[in-house]
């Protein structure tokens, strides 16, 4: 994907790098997580500026100097060709293909640019500047890393010999502005009828799973979901990278940790949720249910932490439940299926399922209450969903969310307590797709 520009741009980097490094001896640093200071940021564009000057490489009257030396210091202390993406609101995803080849995530919509890095070396010295300060290692003996970046922005890589087309990173950008569940409804990602019944269920302390696919908007909606909590419960967040962004004072994070060099030191979501129940919370929410915390979790939820909230990746409600189900098996306890689905049809009162479409939009495509177990089958009642009727110009996809009729079984327990509650959500959705 690259201009004749781009290409003369990156070979003039490649001939300029090593002279750099040279000059700074970078070779020989051993402090890594010190090269993304601004102290360090000015020692290089000082130590390009001066070789440029001295005529060692010679950049031809096409090439802009300022926007040349600034795209050099990145390369040597920053992110290299990525960094402009990085601070760039509209893009949630960079995916770098190799030193040759990157793409990144604009509304929904996946594209390639122009930008490249000048060599797989290039590529390697911005991963190991990102895991450095993790205290994490990536080489041949670990060639997978996950971390994040200092504003919070997940990121994998993975490196030869298990890549065949050089060193893969990818960066899912961490929102710069927080979406509240108003915005959320102004997108169009649901109705202000389904963002008020969840409102409720928050309030009246439901159990709720948020379930969709890689990239559906699991996280975010996580955090406008939060926004209906009272301010004045102790909150208890677990995360493998912390992204939940909680506006309560009483926010208590807590963040999983992988193994070290040795292989020892690893704390993982499920002793964190076993942790969290003895520090007395109000509300304990897991960023992501993926293996045997799924268990503790249930049995938080039975066990007087009502209103607790994760996400589960998953295409549909009915498939999150068969996942929870073998998420709970990966706790490695002999149980019986019908034990453990009795388990999950008393703790998960509500779920909501996300997706995206072809047009990049995020959507809520239903809204589901687990009403129990008949026999081995664990009862679910619609409440929402969005219907897709066609395709519209430009590929947006035209739809209307509608209501299912039926508002879920605690309506009545709450009505029996003297809690008169808006019925009419359930039949007059309005048509906004």
């Amino acid at each position: 994907m690259s201009t004749p520009y781009a290409e003369l741009s990156a070979a003039l980097k490649e001939q300029l790098q090593p002279l750099v490094l040279r000059e700074l001896d970078l070779f020989r640093r051993t402090a890594l997580n010190d090269l993304a200071t601004a102290d360090l940021r000015a020692e290089a564009k000082q130590a390009i500026e001066t070789i440029l000057a001295s005529g060692a490489v010679r950049l031809p009257e096409s090439i802009d100097l300022p926007t040349f030396v600034q795209e050099m210091t990145a390369e040597i202390m920053g992110y290299g060709p990525i960094e402009p993406y990085l601070h760039d609101d509209s893009i949630s995803e960079v995916m770098v293909n190799g030193p040759s080849q990157i793409y990144v995530e604009r509304n929904g919509l996946l594209a390639p640019v122009h930008a490249r890095f000048i060599s797989a070396d290039s590529l390697m010295r911005v991963i190991e500047r990102i895991v450095a300060p993790l205290g994490r290692r990536i080489d041949e003996g670990v060639p997978m890393v996950d971390g994040r970046l200092p504003d919070g922005s997940r990121v994998n890589a993975i490196i030869p010999p298990l890549s065949l087309i050089g060193p893969i990173l990818t960066i899912r950008r961490f929102a710069g502005q927080r979406y509240s569940m108003a915005r959320l409804v102004d997108v169009g990602a649901l109705t202000a009828a389904m963002a008020e019944f969840l409102k409720i269920c928050v309030q009246y302390r439901k159990n709720i799973i948020v379930s969709g696919g890689t990239g559906t908007g699991k996280t975010t909606f996580l955090n406008a979901l939060s926004e209906f909590i009272a301010s004045t419960e102790r909150i208890v967040t677990i995360e493998d990278a912390a992204e939940l962004r909680l506006a309560q004072p009483h926010v208590l994070s807590l963040e999983a940790r992988p193994p070290n060099v040795e292989g020892r030191g690893e704390v993982t979501i499920r002793d964190l949720v076993r942790n969290a129940l003895r520090m007395r919370p109000d509300r304990i929410i897991v960023g992501e249910c993926r293996g045997g915390e799924a268990l503790d979790m249930l049995q938080a939820m039975n066990t007087g932490h009502d209103g607790s909230l994760t996400t589960g990746h998953a295409n549909s409600p009915r498939d999150l439940l068969s996942r929870v189900e073998v998420m709970v098996l990966m706790a490695g306890m002999e149980l019986p299926v019908r034990a453990i689905r009795e388990q999950i049809a008393s703790a998960i009162d509500i779920i909501v399922q996300l997706s995206r479409f072809s047009d990049g939009r995020r959507r809520v495509t239903a809204i589901v209450a687990v009403e129990g177990l008949e026999g081995d089958v664990i009862l679910t009642q619609p409440l929402f969903n969005f219907r897709q009727k066609g395709i519209g110009v430009q590929g947006t996809v035209d739809g209307r969310f509608q209501a299912c009729g039926q508002p879920p079984a605690f309506y009545e327990v709450l009505d029996e307590a003297g809690i008169r509650l808006d019925r009419s959500i359930f039949t007059d959705a309005p048509d906004n797709g």
